[in-house]
């Protein structure tokens, strides 16, 4: 039988999930949104950022693998603007791939963001919307910066369903709402 566990209420555009409460450390527990294989959430979430991002000037949307690619490409479904993958996994076909190193709040572990070298094109000398499924510590916010700049590209704004943890640090962020951090 599954444990039952807590859970912190959204809605989005009239979608409602209940999001289950996990301990990332001792006495800390986040709500963890996982779009994967959810259509309408992601909709959702892609049509009200879609109209949060309108006024803003970007020409190309990257995101980090996995749990925001289907947020990327609905978005650029809605938007018409292309979209890049930042890759965690090195594989032969990416040739001169850039790399840039982060650390994920979900796995505690050290990860790598990878942008693909076909892709190096579409970013060199655009404007780049960053986006996120939670931007929580920043740490994978920073890994995509990094690329970015090594790409040649220039990031006008960064986006993500949700922001969590200190609020204030994300004035700049383009969001739907804001998950608190739950302690016990």
């Amino acid at each position: 039988m599954l444990e039952k566990r807590t859970t912190y209420p959204i809605e989005i555009g009239g979608v409602k999930r209940n999001l289950r409460l996990f301990e990332v450390k001792t006495g800390v527990r986040i709500a963890i949104i996982n779009i994967l294989g959810d259509t309408e959430l992601v909709q959702a979430a892609a049509q009200e950022l879609a109209k949060k991002m309108d006024n803003k000037a970007y020409d190309v949307i990257v995101t980090a693998e996995s749990k925001s690619i289907p947020l990327a490409h609905a978005l650029s479904v809605n938007t018409g603007k292309p979209y890049v993958i930042l890759r965690k996994d090195y594989k032969i076909y990416m040739g001169d791939a850039l790399k840039a190193e982060t650390r994920s709040i979900t796995t505690g572990k050290q990860q790598t963001l990878i942008l693909d070298e076909k892709d190096r094109e579409l970013v060199k000398g655009k404007r780049i919307a960053i986006v996120d499924d939670v931007i929580s510590t920043g740490s994978t916010l920073k890994g995509m910066r990094t690329i970015i700049k090594k790409a040649g590209g220039e990031i006008t704004l960064e986006a993500a369903i949700f922001t969590e943890g200190d609020q204030s640090q994300w004035a700049n962020i383009i969001a739907l709402g804001h998950l608190p951090v739950f302690t016990d």
